[in-house]
C-alpha cells in the first residue's frame, strides 16, 4: 500500500509539492505585513516567519537527498515505505500544517478579535517542529552512511555493528523534542487519532502529577489545569516524563485502560459475544507428538516466577460444541476448523486480553473462529523469557485441549498478535521448529519489533515524535524486559541486603490441590469472591474463571493437563534566533504553575511531612509507601539509564535466526504503519522471508499510531485498519 503520492524518482524540482511554495509565499507575506509592527508580539512573528524562510531552505537540499535513497530500502516497488520515506511524509505534514496556520494568520491579521500573542506562539511552534525536522534529515544521513551490508541487493535498514548505542542515543539528545508535544502535538496523523492523542497526553501528564510527589493535592491539581490551556508547559511534561520517569510508572500509566471506569464505555460499543470465558491452566507437565512421531515434553515455564498457573481469556461468537461455557445450550454449533491464537502488545510490560477486547470482540464476529488471547507474566517482574515459556506453553496446551475445551479441530492454527505478543508469537514458533512439533499454519502480526537490540535505525527514530511511544518509554521497556539478568542480580542483592519482601504468589509446589482450585478460580487471589462459582456460561456478562477442576464439574473429558530581531535573512542570524528561542522555551518561568513543574522540588519537598493516604481508581498514593519523584530535567542524562547488555538470541529478537530456520516458519501477514517505530523491523523482516522464499505480504497504513487496535471504537481510520488485519488472518485461515 502506498505511502506517498510523489515520484522520487524525479528531480526536486519537479518533485516540491505545491504546498512547499505555497508556504513560502505565505511566509513572505505575512513577514512584510509584521514588519512595520513594532509591538513585542509582531516583532517575534516577524522573526519567526523569516527565520521559517531560512529554515524551508535548508531542509530543501536535505530533502532532496533523503527522497533519492529511500526508494532503496522499500520491501518492493509496490509497497514503498521505511523509515527514510516516513521523515520525508512528516516534513510534508509539517509544512501543510504551518501553510494552515500561516493562512489563518493572514486571514485573520486584520480582524478586530485578531489574538496576535496566541499566533505568534502557533507560528514559534512551526517552526521550532521544522527545524527539529531539519536535524532529523541530518541524523538520516549519518544513519545511511552506517548503513549494514546488503540484504538480497538491498542496504540494510540496520546500522552495522561497528556503532555502538550510545551513538545512537547521542544522535537523540540533540533532537529538540519539545516541538513534537507543544501545539503541533498530532499533527503527522490523521485527524480522529489527533484528537485521542491529545487526550491521552493531558491524561498523561496530569496522572504524573497525582503519581510523583510534587508539592500539595491543590498544587497537582492547578497543575492538571495548567497543563489543559498551557501546551508548552505540557510539552516540557511529556520530555521530562520521558526522560525521567522509570518503568513502574508507564505500567501504572497504560494499565489504567484496564480499570472498570476505562473498561464500561467502551463494552457497551462492542460486539456481545456467546462465550467469553477465563481458563486458569495449571502448571502440569504436556506432552505433544513431534512431526515425526515421537512423543515431546513440553517444559512448564518456571523462568524468574516458579511454576504458576496461566490464565488465557476464550472469545467466540457462537457456542460451540466441545466449547468451555458451552456446556447445556441446545443448539450449540460444531467444531470450528479454524482457531487463532493470540497475543497482546504492551511493550513486555502492560496491559492485558482485557484491554485488547476492543477490537478481539470484533474479530471473533467478523471470523467466526474461537479466539484464544494469552495472559503472559509482565516485566520487569518476569522479564525474558518468561513470557516466552507462557506463551509457547499455552500453544500447546491448546493443541491438546482445542476440541475438547475450545470447541475447534485445531486443522489450521493461526498466531495471532501485535507489537509485543507477535514478537512472542514469533518466538514460540521457533521453539516449536527447535522441539519439532506441530508449527502453526499461518503468523499475522502487527507493528511488530523483531530486533530487540540497541541497533539504530530511521524509523526509531520516529518514537522521538511519537506522543504514544516516546523515546524514553520504548527504551525502559526494552530494558525491563530484556536484561534479565540485571533484574535477577538485583533481586540477589535485595536478598543478600535482606529487603527482599515476601513473594505475592507461590511456586506450585508449595500450593495444596485446594489452593490451586482457589487459585485457578481466581487468578487474581481473591478466595472468597462468591461470583467465581460454577454457573453454565450463558453469555459474556460474567467472566469465570474456567480450571481443570471446573472442567470435570462441567463434564468435559480431558485427555491432558489444562492446564516523542526583523529580517533575519542571513543563516546564522535565523539559527541564533532558534537557539534563544529554544532556550527560553526550555527555561521558561513557571513562577504561575502552582506547587512545583517539571519534578523541580526544594528541600522540604524531598521529605514531606504529610503521609497520609489516599486512593485514586484503585491506585494508592502516600501513606506507607515510599514518596515517587520525577527527576528534575537536566539532573542526568537519559542516556545514563540505557546502558545494558542485550543477549543475540533468536527467540528474543527473530530476526536473528538462521536463514535455514526462517525458511521454515509457515505463511505471514505483516501489518505495519508509515509513522510506527517498528516500520524498519517489519520491512527488514519481510525482506528477508521473501528473500527465503517464505509466502509473505507487508501492508503499511499511514496516518495511524503504533498501537491503533486500540482506538478503533473513536477512529475510524483505525477501525478501517483492523478490519483490514481481519482480511489477512483469514486468508491466513484460507491459505492452502
Amino acid at each position: 500500500m502506498s505511502t506517498f503520492d510523489y515520484d522520487f524518482a524525479k528531480p526536486f524540482a519537479e518533485l516540491e509539492p505545491p504546498h512547499w511554495g505555497a508556504l513560502r509565499e505565505l511566509c513572505k507575506a505575512n513577514a512584510e505585513y509584521f514588519a512595520t509592527d513594532h509591538s513585542e508580539a509582531g516583532f517575534r512573528l516577524n522573526a519567526a516567519l523569516s527565520a521559517m524562510l531560512d529554515h524551508l531552505e535548508q531542509v530543501r537540499p536535505l530533502y532532496r537527498e533523503i527522497s533519492k535513497i529511500a526508494p532503496l530500502f522499500d520491501f518492493d516497488s509496490e509497497t514503498p515505505g521505511n523509515g527514510y520515506r516516513s521523515f520525508l511524509s512528516i516534513v510534508d505534514k509539517c509544512i501543510l500544517h504551518s501553510v494552515y496556520v500561516c493562512r489563518q494568520l493572514c486571514c485573520q491579521r486584520d480582524s478586530v478579535l485578531f489574538r496576535k500573542s496566541y499566533y505568534m506562539r502557533e507560528v514559534e511552534a512551526c517552526l521550532q517542529l521544522l527545524a527539529s525536522l531539519c536535524t532529523c534529515l541530518q541524523h538520516l544521513k549519518t544513519l545511511y552512511l552506517w548503513s549494514d551490508t546488503p540484504v538480497n541487493e538491498k542496504p540494510s535498514l540496520f546500522s552495522s555493528d561497528s556503532h555502538s548505542p550510545q551513538e545512537l542515543l547521542d544522535q537523540t539528545e540533540s533532537v529538540n523534542q519539545y516541538s513534537f508535544y507543544g501545539r503541533c502535538l498530532g499533527f503527522q496523523f490523521c485527524d480522529s487519532i489527533k484528537r485521542v492523542l491529545k487526550t491521552i497526553s493531558l491524561c498523561m501528564v496530569s496522572f504524573s502529577e497525582v503519581y510523583y510527589a510534587n508539592g500539595t493535592l491543590i498544587g497537582r491539581c492547578t497543575n492538571s489545569l495548567k497543563y489543559l490551556v498551557d501546551p508548552e508547559a505540557r510539552a516540557r511534561r511529556i520530555v521530562n516524563i520521558s526522560q525521567c520517569a522509570d518503568i513502574n510508572f508507564c505500567k501504572d500509566f497504560w494499565l489504567l485502560n484496564e480499570t472498570d471506569l476505562v473498561q464500561r464505555l467502551p463494552a457497551m460499543m462492542m460486539p456481545t459475544l456467546a462465550v467469553n470465558q477465563m481458563i486458569s491452566i495449571p502448571p502440569e507437565e504436556l506432552v505433544l507428538e513431534s512431526e515425526n512421531g515421537a512423543m515431546v515434553s513440553i517444559p512448564v515455564p518456571c523462568s524468574h516466577l516458579g511454576e504458576m498457573p496461566l490464565s488465557v481469556r476464550l472469545l467466540s461468537s457462537h457456542h460451540r460444541k466441545g466449547m468451555i461455557g458451552s456446556c447445556g445450550v441446545d443448539q450449540s454449533m460444531p467444531l470450528s476448523e479454524g482457531l487463532v491464537i493470540h497475543c497482546h502488545g504492551g511493550g513486555f510490560v502492560a496491559q492485558s486480553s482485557r484491554s485488547h477486547e476492543v477490537y478481539l470482540r470484533d474479530w471473533a464476529v467478523q471470523l467466526g473462529v474461537p479466539i484464544l488471547s494469552i495472559d503472559y507474566s509482565l516485566a520487569p517482574e518476569a522479564p525474558y523469557p518468561r513470557a516466552l515459556e507462557e506463551v509457547f506453553y499455552a500453544y500447546a496446551w491448546a493443541l491438546k485441549n482445542a476440541s475438547t475445551l475450545l470447541g475447534s479441530s485445531a486443522r489450521k492454527v493461526i498466531l495471532a498478535g501485535d507489537s509485543a505478543g507477535a514478537n512472542l508469537n514469533l518466538g514460540a514458533t521457533l521453539k516449536c521448529l527447535e522441539l519439532n512439533v506441530r508449527k502453526p499454519d499461518g503468523i499475522f502480526m502487527a507493528y511488530t519489533p523483531v530486533l530487540v537490540e540497541f541497533i539504530p535505525s530511521p524509523a526509531r527514530l520516529l518514537c522521538l515524535t511519537d506522543p504514544l511511544l516516546p523515546f524514553g518509554f520504548m527504551m525502559r521497556c526494552l530494558k525491563a524486559y530484556a536484561s534479565g539478568e540485571s533484574q535477577q542480580s538485583q533481586r540477589a542483592k535485595e536478598r543478600e541486603n535482606g529487603e527482599c519482601q515476601a513473594s505475592e504468589t507461590e511456586s506450585f509446589a508449595e500450593v495444596s490441590e485446594s489452593d490451586l482450585i482457589a487459585l485457578a478460580l481466581s487468578p487474581n487471589g481473591d478466595e472468597t469472591n462468591e461470583e467465581h462459582k460454577l454457573p453454565s456460561f450463558p453469555s459474556d456478562s460474567t467472566l469465570n474463571s474456567v480450571s481443570l477442576a471446573e472442567a470435570d464439574a462441567v463434564q468435559v473429558t480431558l485427555d491432558a493437563a489444562t492446564p516523542s530581531k526583523a529580517n533575519l535573512r542571513e543563516q546564522t542570524q535565523s539559527q541564533e534566533y532558534i537557539t534563544q528561542f529554544l532556550d527560553l522555551y526550555k527555561n521558561k518561568s513557571s513562577e504561575n504553575l502552582a506547587a512545583v513543574s517539571n519534578g523541580e522540588r526544594t528541600k522540604e519537598e524531598k521529605h514531606p511531612r504529610n503521609e497520609k493516604s489516599w486512593s485514586l481508581f484503585g491506585w494508592s498514593f502516600g501513606g506507607g509507601n515510599k514518596a515517587r519523584f520525577l527527576d528534575a530535567e537536566g539532573e542526568k542524562s537519559p542516556s545514563d539509564e540505557f546502558v545494558f547488555t542485550v543477549p543475540r538470541d533468536p527467540h528474543l529478537s527473530p530476526y536473528l535466526a538462521s536463514g535455514s530456520t526462517l525458511a521454515q516458519i509457515p505463511p505471514v501477514k505483516i501489518l505495519t504503519l508509515e509513522l510506527d517505530p517498528c516500520l524498519d523491523d517489519c520491512v527488514m523482516f519481510a525482506r528477508k522471508l521473501k528473500t527465503l522464499g517464505n509466502p509473505v505480504t507487508l501492508d503499511i497504513l499511514s496516518g495511524l499510531p503504533h498501537g491503533f487496535l486500540n482506538f478503533c471504537l473513536v477512529s475510524k481510520e483505525a477501525s478501517d485498519g483492523s478490519n483490514l488485519c481481519v482480511r489477512r488472518i483469514r486468508e491466513l485461515l484460507e491459505y492452502k
